[in-house]
């Protein structure tokens, strides 16, 4: 009886079995199916049948899997039903015609019956993997939709573990990795989130996300994340719990936009705004360097600033200003100077590079009075060059009383209120100077009105014309008359000058547009129309690059009237006392040439006579050369022009003076034109040309040459002579005084030569009498070369 309700019992559990939703599968330790309802056929295609007594693995297991699934059921007859999990498995399958398809496994395990066996209820689960497949890709879209957000999101489940952390906000905090760390910990330590003064932590509750999850709308919470390696960034965040409509919280949701951008941008308007208004009213430098100290200050919430100024000599630093919030108990370094590298301030000036300490109580570099600034509260110091393009103008100091690491920003900022101060010290320095280049110049101008010279200024530009840049106030002493307000004195001058002396003005000018000092005297016609004679001096100065000249010039026609008041006086006492010695030395001579004709004089006598002799005619040749030059200043005396052939004339000379050529060993040549006729007084002119030639054998050292040319002029209206010499030469400052009354060269006087200084000046005059010219230049390979120009044809003169 127990054995038939017993039986009776599994045919009410195979036919429950039978109706049953889900497939049925029961396996022994081998893997053999022992029971197989009808939903199996069903999902598997195999009839209960066909399925019963064979292998499960042979039946629904997909070829690549099978090799597992038989050493899963390996292990379950080795080690028994204790290894293996109660509890739901997914597992991939096939069906009879192949097809592959996941399916839900729950398992039991019976032992009850003499040997494990493994019941399994089998769901078809392809709809939830399909479903599954579908929330993977709205996921990944979603995923792929946030990072693309330039907006930081964050998001945390019900329990408050981070779920979501879009690549905004991994790049704002610096986190790795595609997900965030799990975990609710503590917010702001997490995550580094601070007040927006970047110092104070937020505490756990004030975090956006804390507070979103907790049931509270965020609007524009402002932040600085701070994480442990790169720079702070500052947002604001909102927040918004996330809430089904039953009421259920499901977590939290936060945005960070980040405004650092914005916010240094605000920060630098409000402090160069400040700055800007400081500078606008201050009144001196002084003024303005407290003023912006302080500005900068309150704007960046410091407590203390400082300026120091190099002096202007650029010896020491001096401070110029200070500022400290109300209460502070620390006034700074008592020094009011600092040399270079000497202190914080000395320190940049030597470097010319910013200064940041961000704790004074670990700081290894020296800073002043740093107990003092302990114990005022103060913490940090930063200190920073103010330049004037390489050049460093001043320091600007601040200090804070909280620790401050080194912020690229706040250094960006302060750099341009650097640049500010710089460039208006610098515009102030450029006032103040032009202030006192007025009042100088005012001094200036006070003291040259009271003299008679005109003094000038031009600057000669780089294609060699002169701009005018100072004149005078009143150039009447040089042109008799107040020049016209804004007058080119330089043009004015040219135009006005003598046409005689135009040449070597010409030439002084060029001088002087060449850059080298010059100086001339020459006649101005004046605005008055009188002729004065000017000393005009110029020096050149260069400025910047810029060839400017300075110059004065000065009226002196009183100084050349005396010295033609003087020259004429004495060239009448010259002609008087000549007059007066001609007579007597004419007469001592007669008697000296009876007295050599004398007989029975001693040989000694007859010397002294012969010194007697000789001195009495240079005595009579230089009294008739200071007598040749009296009358022919004074016009007394004419020449006797007539026809001449200057050719012969000049060979005659010649031949004269070989004699005394050929005593000092001297090589005389000539080159003469065949026949060239001249208008002249033969004998003045034989007198032109012996004192040339007699020069040239004086001056002429024993082995040297003469040569002698005549020629006339491509124009053919003036004969030219010229006496070339390998003499002693004359230095090239004095040809200009060559032909002046008593002068002698230095080289001259140097060798011992006598000479009167009276023999080029009566050749000047007589040859200017004729309407002609003499001139003296230096012989290329040394000595002096005299070149006369004579008029072919009759002398307006």
């Amino acid at each position: 009886m127990g054995a038939v309700g017993h039986l009776g019992d599994a045919q009410a559990l195979q036919a429950i079995l039978e109706q049953a939703r889900d497939a049925f599968i029961s396996l022994d330790a081998a893997g053999t199916v022992r029971a197989w309802n009808a939903a199996a056929e069903r999902l598997f295609g195999w009839s209960a049948t066909e399925a019963l007594g064979r292998s499960v693995t042979a039946l629904i297991a997909p070829p690549s899997l099978r090799r597992r699934y038989d050493e899963g059921l390996a292990r379950l007859r080795e080690h028994g039903p204790s290894h293996l999990p109660d509890h739901r498995l997914e597992l991939a399958v096939v069906d009879r015609a192949g097809r592959e398809f996941p399916i839900e496994m729950a398992l039991q395990v019976d032992d009850r019956h003499g040997g494990p066996l493994l019941h399994a209820f089998v769901h078809d689960i392809s709809d939830r993997h399909e479903a599954r497949r579908r929330l993977e890709e709205e996921r990944t879209f979603l995923r792929a939709l946030l990072d693309s957000l330039q907006v930081g999101v964050m998001a945390c489940d019900g329990d408050g573990r981070l779920t979501l952390f879009n690549r905004a906000a991994r790049e704002l905090h610096h986190v790795t990795g595609d997900r965030p760390a799990g975990g609710d910990g503590d917010w702001p330590q997490d995550r580094n989130l601070f007040a927006p003064d970047g110092h104070t932590r937020l505490r756990s509750e004030q975090a956006p996300l804390a507070r979103a999850h907790a049931g509270e709308n965020v609007d524009g919470q402002h932040l600085v994340v701070r994480p442990p390696e790169g720079e702070p960034r500052r947002c604001l965040v909102n927040g918004r719990p996330i809430t089904t409509p039953d009421g259920r919280r499901l977590g939290a949701v936060s945005a960070l936009h980040d405004i650092t951008d914005q916010y240094r941008a605000q920060v630098l308007r409000e402090a160069q705004h400040a700055v800007a208004q400081a500078l606008a009213e201050a009144v001196c430098s002084e003024q303005a360097a407290t003023r912006v100290i302080s500005a900068v200050a309150r704007a960046l919430d410091w407590s203390y600033g400082e300026y120091w100024q190099i002096d202007p000599d650029r010896s020491v630093l001096v401070r110029v200003g200070a500022w400290h919030r109300p209460g502070l108990a620390f006034t700074g370094d008592p020094a009011e100077t600092v040399r270079r590298g000497q202190g914080l301030p000395g320190r940049v000036w030597a470097t010319g590079r910013t200064v940041w300490m961000s704790d004074l109580r670990t700081e290894p570099r020296p800073f002043p009075h740093r107990r003092d600034a302990l114990e005022a509260g103060l913490l940090s110091a930063v200190a920073l060059p103010v330049r004037s393009g390489d050049q460093v103008l001043g320091v600007l100091v601040f200090c804070g009383d909280a620790v401050q690491e080194p912020d690229g920003d706040l250094i960006a900022l302060l750099d341009g209120v650097c640049a500010h101060v710089g460039r208006y010290l610098e515009r102030r320095r450029a006032e103040e100077l032009a202030l006192a280049l007025a009042a100088s110049r005012r001094h200036f101008d006070q003291v040259v009105s009271q003299i008679d010279d005109n003094v000038w200024s031009i600057e000669i530009t780089p294609d060699g014309r002169a701009r005018s840049v100072y004149q005078s106030q009143d150039a009447a002493g040089v042109f008799g008359d107040r020049v016209p307000a804004g007058a080119d004195i330089s043009d004015l001058l040219l135009r006005h000058v003598h046409p005689e002396d135009l040449p070597a003005y010409t030439a002084f000018d060029e001088k002087v547009r060449a850059g080298f000092p010059a100086q001339i005297e020459c006649r101005v016609t004046g605005l008055d129309g009188a002729t004065r004679w000017i000393w005009i001096r110029s020096t050149p100065r260069r400025e910047d690059g810029r060839l400017f000249a300075d110059g004065i010039s000065t009226d002196v026609t009183e100084r050349h009237r005396l010295a033609e008041e003087r020259d004429r006086m004495k060239d009448e006492l010259v002609a008087l006392v000549s007059h007066e010695l001609r007579n007597p030395i004419g007469t001592l001579r007669g008697y000296v040439e009876m007295l050599v004709d004398a007989p029975g004089l001693t040989g000694t006598q007859r010397m002294f006579a012969d010194v007697i002799e000789r001195t009495s005619a240079h005595l009579l040749d230089l009294v008739d050369d200071l007598l040749d030059l009296a009358r022919l200043d004074a016009g007394q005396v004419a020449v006797d022009p007539r026809p001449v052939s200057l050719t012969r004339l000049v060979r005659q000379a010649v031949d004269d003076h070989r004699a005394a050529a050929a005593a000092k060993d001297l090589t005389v040549t000539t080159d003469l034109a065949a026949h060239l006729p001249v208008h002249a007084d033969p004998v003045r002119l034989r007198q032109v040309l012996d004192n040339l030639l007699s020069n040239a054998v004086k001056y002429t050292p024993a082995g040297g040459a003469v040569t002698v040319g005549l020629h006339g002029d491509d124009a053919g209206r003036a004969a030219v002579v010229t006496v070339a010499d390998t003499g002693i030469g004359v230095p090239a400052g004095e040809y200009p005084h060559l032909f002046g009354r008593f002068f002698r060269a230095s080289t001259a006087q140097e060798a011992g030569i006598k000479g009167t200084g009276l023999g080029l000046a009566v050749t000047r005059a007589i040859v200017e009498a004729h309407g002609g010219s003499v001139a003296a230049a230096p012989r290329e390979g040394g000595g002096t070369v005299f070149t006369v120009r004579l008029p072919v044809g009759p002398s307006p003169a």
